[in-house]
This record gives structure tokens, sequence and C-alpha cells, in this order.
């Protein structure tokens, strides 16, 4: 049966880079990356303010696609408890055991070093990411493994994760 993968945390916690890093160590072909991000700002150009109405139809969408046609589904993104809990419980019809959930667990003061050395460090800057901000926003109805990405590198997450899924 085909498995999705949930990595989930706080922006600038580790997210997108471990699953860009994962899906590069999967072979080609039996992948599919789902980056919230991407679906909200790129593709739907959808406020942060709004209640990700369309994005979360179009991420329900894309993670049906992902359980058809591929071995793994990747999915990425802060993907708050309560805002999602529709696509979770999707998620758990969809893929009953098969769910690998992860939660990036960075402390505040991390994430705002981090954001400063990425591309998009002038899209917006410490004062939104406080407001973003939600300490150990676990989902309560899909166990997560708790990731501390200030000790881990990024390639021992993926490794780890890795590890986790494949067969």
């Amino acid at each position: 049966m085909n498995k999705i993968i949930i990595l989930r945390g706080n922006s600038a916690s580790g997210k997108s880079t471990t699953a860009i890093g994962l899906q590069k160590k999967l072979e080609r072909g039996n992948s599919l990356l789902i980056q919230q991000d991407n679906v909200r700002r790129e593709m739907l150009w959808e406020k942060w303010e709004s209640k990700h109405v369309e994005t979360i139809k179009l991420i329900k969408s894309l993670v049906e696609y992902g359980n058809k046609n591929y071995k793994y589904t990747i999915l990425e993104g802060i993907l708050y408890p309560g805002t999602y809990d529709e696509l979770f419980k999707m998620i758990m019809q969809l893929y009953g055991e098969n769910i690998h959930a992860y939660y990036f667990d960075v402390p505040f003061e991390e994430t705002v070093k981090r954001q400063k050395q990425r591309p998009i460090h002038n899209k917006f800057g410490e004062t939104e990411m406080k407001e973003w901000w939600r300490e150990k926003d676990f989902i309560k109805f899909i166990p997560e493994k708790i990731i501390d990405a200030v000790k881990m590198s990024n390639a021992e997450v993926v490794e780890m994760i890795f590890e986790d899924v494949v067969d």
C-alpha cells in the first residue's frame, strides 16, 4: 500500500529542505511532493489571513492523486491542526496505518535566525513569524514523531525518515 509522509512545524524549521532531500533519496517516479506554501502562495495566491479554503481543497485533491499514483506522497507545511483537520481525517481514511508524520520542533529564536539565511528572507520577517508561531502544535489524532531539528542535521533527518518509511 502507498504511504504518506507528513512534515509539519513552524516556519523555517527545516520542513521544505527535508522534503526535497527525501524526495531526491526516494527512487525517481516513486513520489509526489506537495508543499503547502507552493500551493497557497504560488499556485493559488491565497492570502495568509484567509481560511485556506482553496488551499485545503487543492491539497486534498493532490493527496488523493498521490495515493492513487505514487508509492510515497510527501506533504510538507505548517498545516495548522484545526484549520487542516478535514485534510488530516481524509488522509487517515486514505492511508490508514501507512501515515508517517513528523513535527519539526525548533525554538522561535532559531527559526528567526534561519529565516534570515533563506532565499525568501525579504518576503517576511520576525513580526510575521511571531504571528504565525505555535508552540508544539501537534495533530491530536495522528501521532507525530518529534524531530529536534537543532540537534540533528538535515542529512540525519532525511536518513531517519527514509529508514522509517522505506521497506
